[in-house]
């Protein structure tokens, strides 16, 4: 029998054929071992036993079809964009081939090569395909394609789809038997489920699609099974936890409410009764409350954090930028000074001299609530009595930085503040160690907010509306993707389109805000902003979350295209907060592919966060949206949350049902799972952190 050299943890560049440079292009899909490549999940199969010819394709057709490119031409569009056009033609007839925007292209195809090519067929003055996915292949490997079920391999530029499908091959001739199952014989058998070998084996080099489907659905299984399992892991553990009671007395509380401008909604006070329910209790709360743009859940976490203050404990509050910690300080000092409560603010921006009197403070006790950034969980900062930790926008922060500030602390209560909106199914699932409120409704009497897509040519005429709205005494908001100009993206920067508005704007002060300036400087800008001496703010992102200017009721957003669904709905929260009808403008000045364009058209037409959010998941994956490394969780490389929702309810049931059965896992049977769960949770102690 032939030695192998190669293990699982071998790196790639080990493999026959790569070496150290071919290895630098498999680390750009994140393979970096043998092990990583055997569970490199294919994107789709094609089926060639039921190839198609390109005079059957039909309009809407999804098709997969192999031919030869006749001739190839790049084009320029009148808005700055570009279009590859290839002609592809087999033996029979040709079709038209266009990607969009694809500079890496450019000099990609040449006539003569064989083009496989996989996607929707649509028509404009002929049939076409366009933004396919593609491959140029062999003579010889054309030969080979017909008549089996091929992967379809996540690329890069530099690696092909036969680059991997040799490599992979290589490593399962010589490895697979390494590979250990992770899963009980009776779990197997209850989902009727292969064994992961198989699974393996089966997900590369299927003898038929349902074969590479059930090899899918293993993997997913399993994923997800490990996600939840921490999840139950972590539930289980923090009813164990001995924290502290913190009953509402309403010294604080009551007095808050007096002194407040408005009227709780009914879904607030729903939410401050669960969360006082929860701080009385002798164990730590564990909660998150998830609430659209402008629900008010600032307000519900000062509730909670005067709960704790009247009680003798300090409260903390992390917030992700230093212009969010900003606004929570200065907006709610007003009504913390009305209350005779000590607060400090705490950021890495802060000078020698003062920060040494702000960590004296909290050392000491004097702070009562303490606002702060990741500055607050760096080791020389020692609270006296710490009751509960708020953390908001809490999916940009890892598990690390969370565990680090609740361990400043004995066990004190836990509150997460989420304003990008997840929809309930998922949110139950990727949060099932934390109870959730969720808070829909809005403070009543709030504007209604208007959106609208503005072409370039259009441009002026918004303008000219905009004038109209400061003449009223209202304000506005400019939001840009870049600071500065970029050489390598044709974007719109904070500096030219200063220049731009200054000059149509002229008798009107215009202010800029940016995350370079210094905390002074944004503290200063956004307090002129809000006493109106500034009407016109252009701004990056720093202002997506936390400012609220109830007088600003218009908002032009400059290449939306480069905004997540879920991101623009916060910046647009930003307006709409006082009683006026408000208006975001949405400028496009360039050629959109037509499912950027869909999505931007989508946002145009929805308010409703949490419908943003179901859309934003469907088009970028949970990844993107809720923060990659938010949960010190497993990634999910391979599930989707939506499209498998039905595998994600079944593994989470079981996953459950197995800590209710053996907490410790103690039984022999959750051997092989306990084994699985030391690799994915090297750091047991922060299981009980949310």
């Amino acid at each position: 029998m032939k030695k192998s050299y190669l293990k699982l943890n071998s790196p790639v560049q080990y493999i026959k054929g790569i070496g150290p440079r071919r290895s630098t292009y498999f680390k750009k899909i994140s393979i970096e071992t043998v092990n990583d490549l055997l569970f490199l999940v294919p994107r789709r199969y094609v089926d060639y036993s039921a190839m198609r010819q390109i005079s059957d394709l039909k309009i809407n057709d999804e098709a997969t079809v192999i031919g030869k490119i006749k001739a190839v031409d790049v084009q320029r569009t009148k808005h700055r964009g570009q279009i590859v056009k290839v002609l592809l033609a087999d033996e029979f007839d040709t079709i038209a081939v266009k990607w969009f925007n694809r500079r890496d292209l450019k000099n990609r195809f040449k006539t003569g090569d064989s083009l496989l090519v996989s996607g929707k067929v649509t028509f404009f003055h002929g049939r076409q395909i366009v933004n396919p996915i593609y491959e140029i292949i062999t003579e010889q490997e054309v030969d080979k394609t017909q008549g089996t079920v091929i992967p379809i391999y996540p690329l890069t530029e530099g690696l092909g789809l036969w680059d991997i499908k040799r490599a992979v091959r290589i490593c399962a001739d010589e490895c697979l038997d390494d590979v250990q199952e992770t899963l009980p014989e009776s779990l197997l058998r209850k989902n009727d489920l292969m064994a992961l070998p198989q699974a393996i084996r089966n997900l590369h080099f299927p003898g038929n699609l349902q074969d590479a489907f059930a090899a899918r659905r293993r993997l997913v299984y399993d994923e997800f099974f490990f996600f939840e399992l921490i999840l139950a892991k972590r539930r289980s553990m923090a009813k164990h936890e001995t924290g502290i009671s913190l009953p509402d007395q309403g010294v604080l509380t009551h007095r808050l409410l007096d002194v407040l401008p408005f009227e709780l909604t009914k879904g607030q006070v729903e939410v401050i009764k669960n969360i006082t329910d929860d701080m009385v209790k002798p164990r730590p709360m564990n909660r998150l409350l998830q609430g659209d743009v402008g629900a008010g859940k600032t307000v519900v976490a000062l509730y909670a954090m005067l709960v704790s203050v009247e009680n003798g404990y300090q409260s903390a509050l992390m917030a992700p930028t230093e212009i969010l910690a900003e606004q929570h300080f200065v907006g709610l000092s007003e009504t913390l000074k009305e209350l005779k409560i000590e607060a400090v603010l705490l950021t890495s921006s802060i000078k020698a001299d003062a920060r040494k009197q702000v960590i004296g403070k909290i050392a000491s006790g004097d702070a009562q609530i303490v606002f702060g950034t990741h500055a607050l969980i760096e080791e020389e900062i020692k609270f006296n009595k710490l009751g509960i930790v708020v953390v908001d926008e809490q999916h940009r922060f890892g598990v690390m930085q969370r565990a680090a500030l609740v361990n400043k602390g004995i066990n004190p209560d836990f509150l997460v503040l989420s304003a990008t909106p997840i929809p309930r199914t998922i949110a139950l699932t990727l949060y099932g160690d934390l109870d959730i409120s969720f808070l829909r409704d809005k403070p009543p009497r709030r504007g209604e907010v208007l959106t609208k897509i503005i072409k370039e040519n259009k441009k002026q005429d918004i303008y000219s509306f905009v004038k109209n709205e400061l003449a009223k005494g209202h304000q506005a908001f400019v939001i840009c993707p870049l600071i500065e100009k970029s050489e390598k993206l044709d974007l719109k920067s904070v500096d030219e389109v200063y220049h731009e508005i200054a000059s149509i704007f002229c008798d009107y002060s215009i202010g800029v805000i940016h995350g370079r300036l210094k905390s002074t400087e944004r503290i200063k800008i956004m307090n002129d902003f809000r006493a109106k001496q500034l009407d016109i703010l252009i701004a990056t992102t720093v202002v997506e979350v936390g400012v609220d200017i109830p007088n600003a009721s218009i908002m032009l957003i400059e290449h939306p295209e480069r905004f997540g669904l879920a991101q623009l709905h916060q910046l647009r929260g930003r307006i709409g907060r006082g009683t006026q009808r408000s208006y975001c403008f949405l400028f496009l000045n360039r050629y959109l592919a037509p499912e950027t364009y869909e999505r931007i058209a989508y946002f145009e037409k929805n308010n409703d966060g949490f419908a943003l959010a179901q859309k934003d998941i469907e088009l970028r994956g949970p990844g993107e949206i809720l923060g990659k490394k938010q949960h010190g969780l497993p990634d999910l490389k391979i599930g989707d949350l939506e499209d498998d929702k039905e595998l994600l309810f079944l593994a989470r049931d079981d996953a459950f049902g197995t800590i209710t059965k053996d907490p410790e896992m103690k039984s022999s049977e959750f051997f092989t799972i306990k084994k699985q769960l030391r690799k994915l949770t090297p750091k047991e102690k922060l299981l009980s952190i949310g």
